[in-house]
């Protein structure tokens, strides 16, 4: 622990007039796990960024080894032994895990890829961090914690001595999560170091030897993991207490949207209500019909057989444009491929599912002004952290990205909420708010789905949860009705098993 692998000495960096960090100082050591917390939009991602070369700081410097590392240099950075896992991964799925892997790694004219001598050593670091991957197969054919895997195995093949990870396990299960773990303690053993970006502060405790705290850009903790907890993390996040909401009892209403015996591809005989002023919860393991689901509601693909009704009527044209008109809002899973377009402004963006509307559109006219006056309420109402509305969606963080789509959704006063993995990747204070506002839209009436792969959120939210496996989905159990091992089982398919 004695050997420092990593300074930061006064890192400043600005975009326009925000300070994204302000005079940062940590160190690093080899073999050690540096967990790095802080809001959305506290600066992690960007302070990453610099050290990995992709931003220059405006002042201060970086040290890796001893060295200075040249700024705006990511080559530099990775023959400094630095390599990064990106939240959002950073793969060619049309390649295989071996193309993705060597690929940066030699000459676009070497004559070969030196396939042998490549898979000899993918091989064997495999073996030693425990990345089970096939290395011929395509990256689009993985699952998302065989694609994380890649990612570090990308890292490793170049003999990254410091690994960063940006929220790793935000779109992993528990076991995956578990793995994860695994490997970082072999690698850590190793002498790796690690700087471990999570918002979830159970999995900070389990894994980091320390932690440094930002908040609005600047160093306000530094404390050894063991000497703090998850609360008193919380705290110095963002500055005081968050009382987690409380859950009043449901009053549902006329059901919203029943479906019968439904099935689509991805869907086997679905059979579910979302009752007015009901929260519905849907668990389980990724992969197994929420994204189907989801589609469905949203307009994106209609029932193969059986039958959907939205508010007592079957539609006849089920579309997206008939989902919206529906009063169906939805806070989707991936807010960069579908909930958000990257390189539209926060004005536009805000109202990509209402440009129609007024007072956006007057005969048949767009209202700029009007749409910006929306965006800027939303910025305001919904603490979106921003230079301003006209800033492109891209440069913010998730969590503020996926606050401008809670507000949007929240702000049409719909009928029907689609939350579809609503708070990942948010800090404890974001992840509060959503929770609360989907409490409060309840309480207005409408017909709440929480879809998540995280069974406390299920659980502490939702006034009935249902089980989603291979397609099928359980009866409705009232909240506290079954412990969380009993939902594992029909998560895993048990109980679909004894009630057939």
């Amino acid at each position: 622990m004695a050997d420092v692998v990593l300074r930061l000495t006064g890192v400043t960096k600005r975009f326009g007039p925000v300070i994204a960090n302000g005079d940062v100082s940590f160190d690093v050591h080899r073999g050690e796990v540096v967990a790095l917390l802080g809001e959305n939009g506290a600066g992690k991602t960007t302070l990453m960024n610099i050290l990995f070369g992709l931003y220059a700081a405006d002042a201060g410097s970086v040290e890796l080894f001893g060295r200075a590392l040249p700024p705006a240099a990511p080559r530099a950075a990775l023959d400094a032994g630095v390599g990064m896992v990106h939240q959002h991964f950073t793969l060619a799925e049309n390649l295989s895990v071996l193309e993705n892997i060597v690929l940066g790694t030699r000459a676009l004219w070497s004559p070969s890829l030196g396939r042998r001598r490549a898979v000899a050593k993918i091989d064997a670091l495999m073996a030693d961090y425990g990345l089970r991957v096939d290395h011929g197969a395509r990256v689009a054919d993985l699952s998302v914690g065989e694609r994380q895997r890649v990612e570090i195995l990308k890292a490793l093949y170049r003999d990254a001595r410091i690994l960063i990870l940006d929220e790793p396990t935000a779109v992993l299960t528990p076991q995956e999560a578990e793995d994860l773990f695994a490997t970082l303690r072999t690698a850590v053993a190793r002498g790796l170091s690690v700087i471990f970006i999570s918002h979830k502060l159970h999995e900070v405790a389990a894994i980091s030897d320390r932690v440094v705290v930002l908040r609005h850009g600047r160093v306000v903790a530094q404390a050894a993991t063991a000497e703090t907890t998850p609360q008193d993390m919380a705290r110095l996040m963002v500055g005081g207490d968050i009382p987690a909401p409380k859950p009043r009892p449901a009053k549902p209403g006329a059901p919203r949207v029943d479906l019968v015996g439904v099935s689509t591809d991805g869907l086997r005989n679905v059979t579910l209500t979302l009752p007015a002023g009901q929260i519905t919860g849907l668990a389980g393991v990724s992969g197994n019909g929420q994204g189907a689901l989801a589609d469905l509601l949203a307009g994106l693909t209609a029932p193969t057989a059986g039958e959907m009704r939205v508010d007592g009527q079957v539609p006849t044209d089920w579309s997206p444009r008939a989902a919206i008109a529906a009063g169906i809002a939805r806070i989707p899973e991936d807010r960069h491929g579908t909930g958000t377009i990257g390189d539209l402004s926060l004005t536009e963006n805000s109202m990509l599912e209402r440009y129609a509307e007024a007072p956006m559109s007057h005969a048949g006219w767009f209202d700029h002004g009007a749409a910006r006056a929306f965006a800027s309420r939303i910025i305001e109402t919904y603490d979106v952290r921003c230079p301003g509305p006209e800033t492109p969606i891209r440069l913010l963080s998730g969590g503020n990205m996926q606050k401008l789509i809670l507000g949007r959704v929240m702000e049409g006063a719909p009928k029907i909420i689609l939350a579809n993995q609503p708070v990942r990747g948010l800090d404890i204070g974001a992840l509060t708010y959503v929770h609360s506002q989907l409490l409060a839209a309840r309480d207005r009436g409408a017909a709440v789905l929480l879809i998540s792969e995280d069974l406390d959120e299920v659980i502490a939210l939702s006034d009935v949860i249902h089980v989603m496996s291979e397609g099928r989905v359980s009866p409705g159990f009232a909240r506290g009705e079954m412990s969380p091992a009993q939902l594992g089982q029909w998560m895993a398919g048990e109980g679909f098993d004894r009630a057939a």
